[in-house]
């Protein structure tokens, strides 16, 4: 059956029906239809990489005009929610596509090339389940004392140690997760996340500061002991604005730099 804005004219302005109810009656029409597709994807309904149904389509399952739905579809681009592909549709974007690979990541060599390092390789020092602390429950949503599981791991990049990373993932959402399946996995961790647990991170919010190295980080990644370390915590969060993993990573910077875009 299909699912539409309510008591909408002859122009296409309305309210957004029962299933939309979280969303204000105030909200323009797009806003409502971009929540309606955001639901679908949110349950699964298009997998990240699969095309969703055209705007033709999805204007009369709403019961609204094309216009609108391109509109609600233009803003899902360009939060990289959806990606659209010249003569062959829109698709539900995913971290498995090279040129988003490193959306998240955003330490880069020195020389600007990130292809010349080859891939990044990974040391999965340990993967366990346990009991999540009140600071990592708080971050992600959760009580204290509720199932996280926690990964500890160093990726290397030209063969030199060069992050060493802790994650905190919900125990729930991330059943069954193994460190041999982390080191098997040979694309982007994210994309593992996707196509192993059906979980999408959509966006990322990062905290950074200069840290010094104590004598047990030194040695992972190969440095002097109060050698200087970019801190790097990031919270990423699945649709709706659910988080869905705590990360905290230290970075070496002696042949590295933190690079970002503003725009």
């Amino acid at each position: 059956m299909a699912t539409s804005p309510s008591s909408h004219s002859a122009d296409g302005a309305g309210t957004a029906d029962a299933q939309a109810q979280a969303t204000p009656a105030f909200s323009p029409l797009y806003q409502q239809i971009k929540g309606l597709i955001l639901q679908s994807l949110q349950a699964g309904e298009w997998k990240p990489g699969e095309v969703i149904p055209s705007e033709m389509d999805l204007a009369a399952r709403f019961r609204v005009s094309q216009g609108t739905v391109r509109k609600a579809i233009d803003e899902l681009a360009a939060e990289n929610l959806v990606v659209r592909r010249q003569g062959k549709g829109t698709f539900v974007a995913t971290h498995a596509e090279q040129h988003v690979r490193y959306r998240f990541l955003k330490l880069v060599p020195d020389s600007g090339d990130r292809d010349s390092e080859g891939p990044a390789g990974r040391e999965v020092l340990e993967c366990r389940r346990l009991r999540a602390s009140a600071d990592v429950a708080r971050a992600l949503a959760l009580r204290t004392g509720d199932p996280v599981v926690q990964v500890r791991r160093v990726l290397t990049f030209g063969g030199v140690p060069t992050i060493l990373e802790d994650l905190w993932l919900p125990g729930n959402a991330f059943k069954g997760l193994s460190a041999d399946q982390m080191a098997a996995y040979q694309g982007p961790t994210y994309a593992m996340f996707e196509l192993e647990f059906g979980v999408r991170m959509v966006r990322a919010e990062e905290k950074i500061r200069s840290v010094a190295a104590d004598a047990a980080q030194a040695a992972l990644l190969a440095v002097a002991e109060g050698s200087p370390l970019l801190s790097v915590e990031r919270l990423s969060y699945t649709y709706s604005d659910v988080p869905m993993e705590l990360r905290r990573g230290l970075y070496r910077t002696d042949t590295h730099h933190y690079r970002n875009e503003l725009s």
